[in-house]
């Protein structure tokens, strides 16, 4: 008979016990005797003031019928439900840090902690623009079109802290006459790494406008292009490899993409370290110019011909003056085309502590603060 209840709803296992004993005859002595236990563990089991273990579950199992699982389940459903209902605060909050880096976010400072998740949800929906959490994540000034998937929601969080930033900074109007035109005074700056201080200020002059925040962990980016507005380029950096070569690398792949128009639609995210497999015309255009910047395709082609496999600290000095490149650049196109990445690293100069004490930044120890 007991292989066919199923409870309608939640009762104390003891009700049941109860019922069991009323239809076989049994008093609560005769079924303390039959399983071995004293009087009064039956009566607290009857009367819920004692749970359910593994072994009282087998026991009763044995007597009863029908599984040791049965009254098991009886148990945790009882004792659950008188445990007060949860609210959905919890769930919704679960959802909101597993889509966003809740933590980080707070950590940094760009959305505040108060405790409450009240407060936090509003933040989260402030800073991204949302009227609520479930809504999807719209990057101002983008074309609407199905693009969330394409980023992760850290990758979402810095991309809205470069924006938050960028729209901060006072520059010209953007010219793209100017920064073709400023294209020699950058490439002079690329023969020492000090000189880096001055590209904010250059870029600034073309009504670009230059942003560094430090990545999230795992987030993997290394730079981004979009638009403020229809006429106002951004351009975002982590400055993910702190190497004079891959700044550069990353900088002009991005100004490439200003100059193309890229990032009005939808914001452009690069992160070299993994690649789409699928590389784009955009892509393909800004990866050969910032190559091409970072020095002449042809005369480095025509360098690693002359020189492969046995490249020497001479050769490598004697065509970065030619080439009017810091070493480091030079060394860094030679481990991007020939695989060979262990040649000449001590060449490849750090430059994060320049650019940072120039460039408005959030991150790396800087105060965003102290830069507005």
């Amino acid at each position: 008979m007991m292989a066919d209840r199923i409870p309608a709803e939640v009762f104390p296992p003891g009700e049941f016990i109860r019922d069991e004993l009323e239809a076989r005859g049994w008093t609560q002595t005769e079924f303390a005797e039959i399983i071995g236990r004293p009087q009064r563990t039956v009566s607290e089991l009857i009367t819920g003031k004692r749970g359910i273990t593994a072994e009282t579950a087998r026991e009763l199992a044995a007597a009863l019928g029908p599984s040791a699982q049965f009254w098991m389940n009886l148990d945790a459903a009882y004792q659950l439900s008188k445990v007060a209902p949860v609210t959905d605060r919890i769930a919704r909050e679960a959802a909101l840090r597993e889509r966003f880096p809740i933590r980080e976010m707070t950590k940094r400072g760009w959305i505040r902690s108060s405790g409450s998740y009240e407060e936090v949800e509003r933040c989260v929906l402030e800073y991204f623009e949302l009227q609520s959490i479930g809504d999807q994540v719209h990057f101002p000034h983008a074309a609407r079109r199905d693009y969330e998937d394409d980023l992760t929601g850290m990758q979402w969080a810095w991309l809205f802290r470069v924006r938050q930033l960028a729209i901060a900074l006072k520059v010209t109007n953007y010219s793209e006459h100017k920064l073709r035109a400023a294209t020699p005074d950058l490439e002079r700056l690329m023969c020492d790494p000090e000189e880096i201080r001055h590209v904010p200020r250059v870029l600034s002059e073309c009504g670009v406008r230059l942003v560094i925040v430090e990545p999230i962990p795992g987030s993997k980016i290394q730079g981004v292009c979009f638009w403020a507005d229809r006429n106002s380029p951004v351009i975002g950096l982590s400055l993910k490899g702190d190497q004079i070569d891959r700044f550069w690398f990353d900088l002009w792949h991005e100004i490439e993409h200003v100059l193309r128009g890229d990032g009005k639609d939808a914001p452009v995210l690069d992160d070299f370290d993994d690649p789409p497999a699928d590389e784009t015309e955009s892509e393909k255009a800004a990866n050969e110019a910032a190559a091409n910047h970072c020095v002449p395709t042809n005369e480095m082609k025509n360098f690693i011909l002359r020189h492969s496999p046995l490249f020497s600290e001479r050769n490598l000095i004697g065509f970065s003056r030619l080439m009017k490149r810091h070493p480091g650049i030079i060394a860094g196109q030679i481990q991007k085309r020939t695989g060979r990445w262990d040649l000449f690293k001590g060449y490849q100069a750090k430059i994060r502590h320049i650019l940072t004490q120039v460039a408005l930044t959030d991150g790396y120890g800087r105060s965003v603060a102290a830069d507005l």
